[in-house]
């Protein structure tokens, strides 16, 4: 019963935004048809351009949520302490992993007395790509800067488990929660229903329906934010004249790379939404650097993440994920600036 009262109540919900979304549509098309329709070719044009990658990379994630390959991550943080921050800082820079699980899994590491270093390697480092994230930085921003991402992803979380490691000196990760219901309520959540694992998921039917339903998720979600971030872009085109950023957020600029971590992770957008914009800055003039410190702390130190940790962090370890996000991204930044 509450099941039924829940959906009857979500679902005028998103009938309402669908049709305040479609009087929005129709109020510009009115007001400024070329633009509008000019708008719409180029969304289309961007989403057939970026399929042949991003298609492979939503199959991929389906596939690892679907076998059950999620469940090994936990694995990266038993053993030797130096073992565990580099197999979580890698497996967390290749694996998606919901939003929905991230908490509870870090959470439920924490509870169980694993240090704190291995999970914020791990923290740190799955925000920022995952296969389907990957194909679709690539098709947007090029092979450089999705690859550039994943090694900041690993190196971030490389840089934060060791400093952690450092100051915490191997205690339980117990200390670092905060004891609240919350924090035991979101032990039990889990994003596949999958317990062991199983490469072959056609197999088995509970399997292939988690293979689909993920599958459906991810593109659904991909939509989502790609659809009005190319329509973002294509506004944002229209709006500056080539090189006009460089003024402010230029290569021959010092403050390009601290501003893009201090403005614009707080405000940051969904990672997919944020490659096309992302892109539009750059052709108008930010600074390569400036784009991947902005992809890489916009994942690690958004508003959104930060209010999702709050709750079950103490003060403290909570301070340390902040400083260790953005030094990280600062450093990928410049490093990345200095390489490309």
């Amino acid at each position: 019963m509450a099941d039924q009262s829940t959906a009857s109540v979500q679902r005028p919900t998103r009938l309402h935004f669908a049709g305040v979304g479609l009087l929005v549509f129709a109020i510009m098309t009115w007001l400024w048809p070329d633009f509008v329709w000019n708008g719409a070719a180029f969304t289309v044009e961007g989403l057939i351009a970026v399929a042949p990658l991003v298609v492979p990379g939503i199959l991929l994630t389906a596939w690892i949520m679907a076998s059950g390959a999620d469940k090994i991550i936990s694995r990266a943080f038993e053993g030797h302490m130096a073992r565990a921050i580099l197999a979580a800082a890698a497996i967390g820079a290749i694996t998606p992993v919901c939003g929905v699980t991230v908490l509870p899994l870090m959470v439920g590491l924490l509870a169980a007395g694993v240090p704190l270093a291995p999970v914020m390697a791990f923290w740190l480092s799955s925000p920022v790509t995952d296969p389907a994230m990957l194909a679709t930085t690539a098709a947007t921003l090029g092979l450089a800067f999705a690859i550039g991402k994943t090694v900041a992803a690993f190196g971030l979380g490389l840089f934060g488990g060791t400093v952690t490691a450092f100051l915490t000196a191997g205690k339980s990760g117990q200390s670092a929660l905060r004891k609240n219901g919350l924090a035991s309520s979101l032990k039990t959540r889990t994003c596949s229903g999958s317990a062991s694992f199983s490469p072959r998921v056609w197999l088995n039917a509970d399997r292939r329906e988690t293979f689909f339903r993920q599958g459906f998720a991810t593109t659904r979600l991909i939509l989502i934010c790609l659809i009005p971030a190319f329509f973002a872009e294509f506004a944002l085109n229209q709006a500056l004249t080539p090189g006009s950023l460089a003024v402010y957020v230029g290569a021959d600029k010092w403050w390009a790379i601290p501003a893009a971590v201090f403005v614009g992770a707080p405000a940051y957008i969904d990672g997919y939404a944020a490659l096309p914009l992302t892109r539009g800055l750059v052709d108008n003039g930010m600074s390569p650097g400036a784009a991947m410190a902005f992809l890489v702390s916009g994942g690690v130190v958004s508003i959104w993440g930060a209010l999702a940790i709050f709750p079950v962090l103490r003060l403290r370890p909570f301070l340390l994920y902040l400083a260790l996000a953005i030094t990280g991204s600062l450093l990928a930044g410049y490093a990345f600036g200095w390489v490309y």
